[in-house]
């Protein structure tokens, strides 16, 4: 019988599950709204419900042997507990996995959402077959996630991989973690409105900030359009990427160097800036030798990033 797992993506707006085969295969598919309740005891009701909805539907294939859930948050992965999740604070310092466990009487492992992502795109992705990698998913903030050797770097802390929070402009414009300039201020797809309007003055012809509520989508539909204000918008997008890339590069000397996420969709628009930098700020080699890439999974990357970890973790036949 083959062997199947139990994969969730849980999210400040939605929780998606799966349930996954061993071979990167889909067997089931549920979503749901989260809770706007703010009771932790929502979420945990609704990870429970929705695993029981896919255990059941799945039920004539064989049973799950494992359950992993992928958050948006800083964790302790071996105790499987949420130190801090900024978009579902009710969740902060709590021992998510060993709850759910407790109800479903299986297993459960907890991954920061990004290493989910990095670690299903090394599996079934664009890093696949590579040892040393890097993947950015470049959304409302910037995350990361780092593989060294075939296996993600956590840290000490659980923080690794942070790289939206690597600093880029010393006296930058203010992040939410506390910092100045970090990486998601300049490279996100809320860091492109924000630079669009910083521009204005200097581009009066442009429409790109015409409305009161530009999105993102529209200054990249101006700069398709050759808009100069959008176009110098995404340019900086890459040139900023390019310097926090150009040092990790430095310092982690990967293989290949993984884009995904809403806003790699601009990804025409930003990748010779970005290249550029890293000619300019790398090493030679490490910079000739790294392959920058699209991610392959979309969404599906942090599902399949937890369901490798369930196997790999439940001794089930695959190892991370």
């Amino acid at each position: 019988m083959d062997k199947m797992v139990l994969a969730a993506d849980l999210g400040g707006t939605n929780l998606r599950m799966a349930v996954i085969g061993e071979n990167g295969e889909t067997r089931y598919r549920s979503r749901s709204s989260t809770p706007t309740s703010r009771r932790r005891e929502d979420v945990v009701e609704l990870l429970v419900s929705s695993a029981r909805e896919c255990i059941d539907a799945i039920r004539p294939l064989g049973a799950v042997s494992a359950f992993g859930i992928a958050a948006p948050a800083v964790l302790d992965h071996e105790a499987g507990r949420i130190l801090v999740a900024p978009n579902l604070p009710e969740l902060n310092d709590f021992s998510l996995a060993p709850a759910i466990s407790g109800v479903l009487g299986l297993d459960v492992f907890l991954e920061n959402d990004a290493n989910a992502a990095a670690i299903g795109e090394n599996w079934m992705g664009a890093s696949n077959g590579y040892s040393s990698s890097i993947c950015v998913t470049l959304g409302t903030g910037v995350g990361g996630g780092v593989i060294i050797d075939g296996k993600p770097l956590r840290g000490i802390d659980g923080t690794a991989g942070e790289i939206g929070h690597i600093c880029v402009e010393p006296f930058g414009h203010p992040c939410g973690c506390g910092s100045l300039g970090c990486l998601e201020q300049y490279s996100s797809a809320t860091a492109v409105v924000r630079i669009a309007r910083e521009l204005q003055s200097s581009f009066p012809d442009s429409r790109a900030t015409a409305g009161l509520d530009t999105t993102s989508l529209e200054v990249y539909n101006a700069a398709v359009s050759g808009d100069a204000l959008a176009r110098e918008v995404f340019r900086k997008f890459g040139f900023y990427l390019g310097v926090a890339l150009g040092g990790l590069i430095n310092v982690l000397n990967p293989e290949v160097i993984v884009i995904g996420g809403g806003a790699s969709e601009s990804w025409d628009l930003f990748i010779e800036p970005l290249t550029s930098e890293i000619r300019k700020r790398a090493f030679k080699r490490p910079a000739d030798r790294v392959s920058i890439v699209k991610a392959k999974l979309g969404d599906d990357a942090g599902i399949l990033g937890v369901a490798r970890l369930a196997f790999s973790s439940s001794n089930i036949g695959l190892a991370v």
